[in-house]
């Protein structure tokens, strides 16, 4: 278990919009920082990070915490793996307190964590076996390092070699104890019907390791080195419980950075292209493995940057599933450019034979935009052919109807229009045409409305204005709990209460019952905090292994707006702080108001069960002339 003194440490560097930051692309507004959701498609951004408070808050689902609870949610950690990815980013030392594991805590043990470790596991064995046997050193190494990558970039990428014998891996990893059933599902063995045996599904290939955003090994790409031998040349991890490749991208780990930093991502097809442009110092760059590009990984670029430029090699099928990608890209409000290398290049060759700022200004000066790419592909495909040509403008005003912002779309059929000399009109009737065929085909793949079921009982749905209340107080805690209010006793003697103490004298009176469970948490420990003599507000849960109470605390800490400093003006407001003793006065007694109608409910729904119901009479009597003085309290019109 990890010490209480490390997690303390960690909490106390970790900075949240860095780690954040790595994942989505964050601005400036006001204090705080601002970016799109990525837990949900949103346009505006409502995703709010704190540096002051060290928290954040996605408001467009209302998730949110701390840094420690953002990894969780992103990555699917759990707490002490969270912490662990955080303590090593900070290069803090990790200290462990011996604690027996019970029999529910390894039953606790999923599926899911054990095919991140043999995927650590393998990914551990594979780089021991290039570097640490003869085999190893002769194939595979030999084998990087003839497409001329240096050292530093094989341990980078985490490079390493699958050997000949067939059961290597799968015999060394049942020796350490993990079972066939997970060697199968993890898809790096392969156990015939019937067998006990396993063999390698990799074996003899060079191997590219595939991670996660943060870094966990999910699956592997594998090469094959021998010409003679009649199977695929490169082989890919199945589907797996952790692996779906429709939502990775190979490279972003190590390039999430400088595509931050470059506002711009180069994609590119393959594993060894990006690797030989990392090597020429151009990090900005991923590749969909192979496959074609998915709305999935789109979204995971959209957290860096809106901007990219797509790198081809000039093959036919490359340019023929650019046009998807295009498309797809113009779809998700992506700015798009393309570049085509020189016959006979692609991204790995070209960077090997060039110097890094050669490169970097050939593919900025050579990429165009989307239009001018497709139109010198058809139009050189149409020749002299009247017919090809309409078809391949209408080809060009097809992706355009995939540009999501009108006023993107309608510069872009005014180069159109100029290009082609063509009229604006007839372009925009075409981009109509295109649009409702596009509608037509989504509304023919949306599934069918499923008949609503009959719903038995009432399902009535309202707001219970106590709990909002009991919410507010609790926010109040929160926020402003050490903060020292001066009140008046019976006498009109002055005395100083906490907010906390004043708010918890307020539950105790009348035995209430506090309402929401996740509150419940949080003023048990503000009370344990006070038999202790210590104050427990914000910050203090943040550290908590709880995501229910730091999600509650990020509400209760972070606003999504912030006002503008309207004093230049001469316009003054008063902020919540300054108002903070008349707040708490009036949210307590609209508090005590509900809860006195709650009993006086509560006890109407006895008087049919008792027998002699006067004194429940009577009770209703004084609580509604307790009601009334509220009303008049709260200068209420009745």
């Amino acid at each position: 278990m990890i010490s209480k003194e490390t997690i303390d440490k960690v909490f106390s560097v970790i900075r949240v919009e860095e780690i954040i930051g790595e994942y989505v692309q964050l601005k400036r507004a006001g204090s705080n920082f601002k970016g799109l959701s990525p837990f949900q498609d949103e346009k505006t951004p409502s995703f709010v990070v704190s540096p002051s408070k060290q928290i954040w808050k996605d408001f467009s689902t209302g998730k949110g915490g701390t840094a420690i609870s953002f990894l969780m949610e992103i990555e699917n950690f759990t707490y002490p793996e969270a912490l662990r990815h955080a303590a090593k980013k900070y290069g803090i030392e990790i200290e462990e307190t011996q604690a027996e594991q019970t029999e529910e805590q390894k039953a606790a043990q999923t599926e899911q964590d054990l095919l991140y470790k043999i995927h650590e596991v393998a990914n551990n064995f594979f780089q021991e076996q290039m570097y640490d046997t003869e085999e190893g050193q002769n194939i595979g190494l030999a084998y990087f390092r003839e497409r001329e990558l240096r050292e530093d970039i094989i341990r980078k990428f985490q490079l390493g070699y699958s050997p000949e014998q067939k059961n290597a891996f799968t015999a060394y990893a049942l020796e350490k104890g993990y079972s066939k059933d997970i060697l199968e599902k993890s898809g790096l063995s392969i156990f015939p019907e019937n067998s006990s045996n396993g063999i390698d599904r990799f074996r003899e290939r060079v191997i590219f390791p595939i991670h996660s955003f943060s870094g966990r090994v999910l699956g592997f790409g594998a090469r094959i080195l021998k010409n003679n031998v009649k199977t695929a040349k490169y082989l890919n991890s199945p589907e797996t419980g952790i692996y779906h490749k429709s939502s990775v991208l190979y490279g972003l780990n190590q390039s999430k950075q400088s595509i931050s930093r470059n506002n711009l991502c180069l994609l590119v097809e393959g594993y060894m292209d990006v690797i030989a442009l990392h090597q020429a110092g151009i990090e900005n760059v991923v590749s969909s493995s192979g496959t074609s590009l998915t709305t999935e990984q789109i979204k995971l670029i959209k957290r860096l940057t809106e901007n990219v430029t797509i790198l081809f090699d000039g093959d036919a099928a490359g340019i023929k599933a650019s046009f998807r990608s295009i498309d797809m890209l113009l779809s998700e409000g992506m700015n798009i450019r393309v570049l085509l290398f020189p016959d006979g290049d692609d991204p790995d060759s070209f960077s090997r034979k060039h110097p890094q700022e050669f490169v970097e200004n050939y593919i900025k000066n050579e990429a165009t935009d989307f239009i001018d790419f497709k139109a010198e592909i058809l139009l050189k495909e149409a020749g002299g052919d009247p017919i090809k040509k309409a078809e391949a403008i209408r080809d060009i005003v097809k992706s355009v109807a995939f540009v999501t912002n009108a006023l993107k779309r309608e510069v872009y059929l005014k180069e159109v229009s100029s290009k082609f000399g063509l009229s604006e009109q007839s372009l925009f009737n075409e981009l109509g045409v295109q649009k409702q065929i596009a509608q037509q085909n989504q509304r023919s793949e949306a599934p069918k409305p499923q008949p609503k079921l009959e719903v038995v009982g009432e399902t009535v749905f309202a707001v219970n204005p106590l709990i909002v209340l009991e919410e507010k107080l609790v926010e109040l805690m929160l926020k402003y709990g050490d903060h020292v209010l001066t009140r008046s006793d019976h006498e009109n003697q002055p005395y100083q209460i906490t907010v906390i103490e004043e708010i918890l004298a307020h539950f105790d009176e009348d035995g209430y019952e506090i309402q929401s469970p996740v509150n419940e948490k949080i003023i048990s420990e503000i009370k344990s905090g006070i038999e202790s003599d210590e104050l427990r507000a914000g910050k203090f849960f943040l550290t908590l292994m709880d995501e229910e109470v730091s999600d509650r605390v990020a509400d209760a800490l972070l606003e999504p707006y912030e006002n503008s400093d309207w004093s230049k003006h001469n316009i003054f407001f008063s902020k919540e702080q300054e108002l903070v003793p008349k707040i708490i006065e009036d949210v307590i007694i609209r508090h005590k108001r509900e809860f006195t109608v709650k009993m006086i409910n509560d006890l109407k729904d006895t008087l049919k069960a008792e027998a002699d119901n006067t004194e429940t009479y009577m009770k209703i009597l004084r609580l509604n002339q307790l009601k009334n003085e509220i009303d008049e309290a709260l200068h209420r019109i009745l």
